[in-house]
C-alpha cells in the first residue's frame, strides 16, 4: 500500500465529513478494547487531544501481514503496531486499533470524521494523499513485487503483457497505480487476502503487492508450493504514519521523535528483524 511519490491514495474538502460518516458507518469495525465512533468526544492524553480518553486510536486495514494482522489469539499484531506503540507509550496511552476499509483511511476521511487519531496501514506517502493527510517522517522503505503461479515463464511486467496473463492488484493501492501507469487494467480486489485468494483460485495469473507482504506469503508452504515471485518493481516508496490534516503538532512531533530514536538506539532494527527476519536494507 505502499512511493516516494508512488504500497496503498482524495475527497473534496466540502464533502469530506458527510462521506466519511457514511463510509465509516458502513465498513468500520473496532477491534480494540473499547468502541470508538465518529462523534466520540476528544479527551486529553499525554498532552495531546485524542478521540478516546487514555487511548491512541489507530485506523488500519487487515489483514496486511506482516504490517498488521490477527495472530492465532485474535490480537492485532505486526510491524506497524509495534512502531505506533513506541509513540503511544511515550504519551502514556494504550493503542486501540480500528479495522476499516483502506480507501477511507488513505482519503483522510477516517481521521477527519474523528474515527481515529492516526492511521498505520502500510501507507505510502504520496503527494495526492498529502492533500488530505499529514504524514510522519518515513518509517519504512518499500517496493512492489509480482507473485505468479509457477510455470508462467514470466519474469517482468513486459512478459505479463506479452503472454496475455491475467493481472490482479489490491484496490486503492500504489501497486495498482503503478501497473495502470504501465498500461495495464488489472482486476481489483478489496484487500490483500482477497487478492491472494484470487491468485490461488486462478482468477489471476499474476498479482502485484508490496514486497514484504509477498515474502511473508511465500513463507507459507501451501503458497510456496504453487507460486513464486517473478520480479520486483523498485518504485521508491516510503510508508508514513497518517494524521488528520492540521493535526496536533505534539502528536506528530512525538511520533517523529520516537521513530528517530528507535532508529538510533537499535529498537527499530529489533522490530524489523522480528517481523521480516532480516535487517533493514536486506529485504529483496
Amino acid at each position: 500500500m505502499a512511493l516516494r511519490p508512488l504500497g496503498r491514495r482524495g475527497y473534496a474538502a466540502g464533502a469530506l465529513a458527510l462521506t466519511a460518516a457514511l463510509a465509516l458507518t458502513a465498513c468500520g469495525s473496532d477491534t480494540g478494547s473499547g468502541s470508538t465512533s465518529a462523534s466520540a468526544s476528544a479527551g486529553a492524553g499525554g498532552g495531546v487531544k485524542v478521540v478516546q480518553p487514555g487511548k491512541l486510536t489507530v485506523c488500519t486495514n487487515i489483514p496486511y501481514e506482516p504490517f498488521q494482522f490477527k495472530d492465532d489469539s485474535g490480537k492485532i499484531v505486526g510491524f506497524d503496531v509495534d512502531i505506533v506503540d513506541l509513540a503511544a507509550k511515550k504519551l502514556g496511552l494504550t493503542q486501540n486499533i480500528v479495522d476499516i476499509d483502506f480507501a477511507v483511511i488513505k482519503s483522510g476521511a477516517a481521521m477527519a470524521a474523528g474515527k481515529c487519531d492516526v492511521a498505520a496501514a502500510g501507507m505510502t506517502i504520496t503527494d495526492e494523499r498529502k492533500q488530505n493527510i499529514d504524514f510522519s517522517e518515513p518509517y519504512f522503505d518499500a517496493t512492489q513485487a509480482l507473485l505468479a503461479k509457477k510455470g508462467t515463464g514470466a519474469t517482468s511486467l513486459e512478459d505479463v503483457k506479452a503472454k496475455g496473463l491475467k493481472l490482479g492488484a489490491q484496490a486503492s493501492t500504489t501497486g495498482l497505480d503503478y501497473v495502470k501507469k504501465q498500461g495495464f487494467d488489472p482486476t481489483e480486489y478489496a484487500d490483500s487476502a482477497k487478492e491472494l485468494l484470487a491468485l490461488q483460485a486462478g482468477q489471476a495469473d499474476v498479482i502485484v503487492q508490496d514486497l514484504p507482504v509477498v515474502l511473508t506469503w511465500l513463507k507459507k508452504p501451501d503458497v510456496a508450493a504453487k507460486f513464486e515471485m517473478i520480479g520486483s518493481l523498485d518504485t521508491g516508496e516510503q510508508y508514513g504514519i497518517g494524521l488528520k490534516k492540521g493535526a496536533d503538532p505534539t502528536l506528530l512531533k512525538t511520533i517523529n521523535e520516537e521513530i528517530a530514536k528507535a532508529k538510533q538506539d537499535g529498537t527499530y532494527e529489533k522490530i524489523y528483524v522480528k517481523w521480516f527476519g532480516k535487517k533493514p536494507g536486506e529485504l529483496g
